[in-house]
């Protein structure tokens, strides 16, 4: 992706409209890894290796970075794991909806994970008579990068009801009728929505102006109503061991990995996708170079809208707490184990099975290090002046 960013960010900047928080992200793209963030030298004082390893820049967006915030994410949620089947299901908008989203990401993301969040509530509340715990994730594209916005939710089979003195489980194998989930969800997101055109607190799209009067509108929100809305929900989870190899393919993922890309050359990208509509058999797709930016530029986040969010009693307000009460409920004991922290040599070695302090020719350490000051010349795409 780097690659793709440095040989077509520059040309890219000139000819599109891009945001502060989109060139900013390409910046640290095309940084990332190189000596323009900085590093250290290291060398091997028994066979004279020698090599420079540069910063990551971190960023969320970037493919390359995302390693050890899973890995650390997930551990932390080990702890979380009650014995009960977890479910998946997934909240999915109309696709009518992405110009409006697209330019008010910031006002409607957090309206998805609330209508989400409450219809889940609202069954647990009506069905089991407690509160439920879910997590959710946001994704905003598909296989071949187009908006495509919904959440995927990881849900505790039960709710604690009773101020916390009874668990109450769900079937085993169905967590709540998805087509109702679905018209609920419908209902509760609309209604926000039409909130929020109300209080003129909305951008609406120049290229469909009717929106901007009420008829216009109002055709809109029939025209959604009128529509099926997609809630998939996905059989139970066999038990934590797989609930934590789910939470680590979706927590910090990306909208393009940098193995799904096969090919960069004469203004073109080609990378893989997965056609669902035929077995998910994986196909080659080529974009051009600009479309392709265009594209992944589409998912980034403004700043400060988080992707991962925790409700009911599984909320970051009351989860230590309510946790204590759940687990004697499900047969554990009330305090949950505390994860060890580790270091970034740590994680390492636990992810990828190599002692990154060793020297990779002879295997002898720990390897001399000393500080590269990151480069004052600007690497990577920058936007015009003006």
């Amino acid at each position: 992706m780097a690659d793709v960013v440095r040989l077509y960010g520059p040309a890219y900047l000139q000819t599109h409209p891009v945001s502060p928080t989109q060139q900013q992200v390409l910046k640290a793209i095309a940084a990332c890894r190189t000596a323009q963030l900085g590093g250290h030298a290291e060398q091997c004082p028994q066979c004279g290796f020698a090599r420079a390893v540069y910063h990551s820049c971190r960023n969320r967006h970037c493919p390359k970075c995302q390693s050890c915030p899973t890995a650390q994410w997930v551990e932390a949620r080990q702890a979380e794991l009650l014995p009960v089947p977890y479910f998946h299901p997934v909240f999915t908008l109309p696709h009518d909806l992405n110009p409006l989203l697209l330019g008010n990401k910031r006002q409607l993301i957090p309206l998805l994970f609330a209508a989400a969040s409450q219809t889940l509530q609202q069954f647990g509340q009506q069905q089991l008579g407690g509160q439920l715990g879910s997590i959710m994730v946001l994704h905003t594209w598909d296989q071949r990068l187009n908006a495509h916005f919904h959440v995927h939710c990881l849900v505790p089979g039960g709710a604690l009801a009773d101020q916390g003195t009874r668990w109450v489980p769900t079937h085993p194998r169905c967590l709540f009728p998805i087509h109702a989930l679905a018209m609920v969800f419908r209902a509760k997101f609309l209604e926000a929505l039409r909130q929020r055109w109300s209080a003129e607190a909305l951008r609406l799209p120049e290229a469909f102006p009717e929106l901007r009067t009420p008829g216009g509108f109002r055709r809109l929100c029939d025209q959604l109503y009128a529509q099926g809305w997609i809630v998939y929900a996905k059989p139970p989870f066999a038990g934590p061991t797989d609930v934590v190899a789910y939470l680590g393919r979706y927590t910090h993922r990306v909208a393009l990995a940098n193995p799904r890309l096969v090919d960069v050359r004469e203004g073109r990208v080609q990378f893989t996708y997965r056609d669902r509509q035929h077995g998910n058999r994986v196909e080659p797709l080529t974009l051009d170079a600009h479309t392709f930016l265009q594209r992944f530029l589409l998912h980034v986040l403004p700043k400060g809208l988080v992707r991962i969010r925790h409700y009911g009693f599984l909320a970051n307000r009351c989860k230590g707490r309510a946790l204590r009460q759940c687990r004697p409920l499900c047969g554990l004991p009330p305090e949950p184990p505390r994860p060890q922290p580790k270091t970034v040599v740590q994680w390492l070695s636990h992810l990828y099975g190599r002692d990154i302090t060793r020297c990779p020719q002879c295997g002898a350490g720990p390897l001399q290090r000393t500080p590269l000051a990151p480069q004052t010349t600007p690497q990577g795409p920058r936007s015009p002046p003006g």
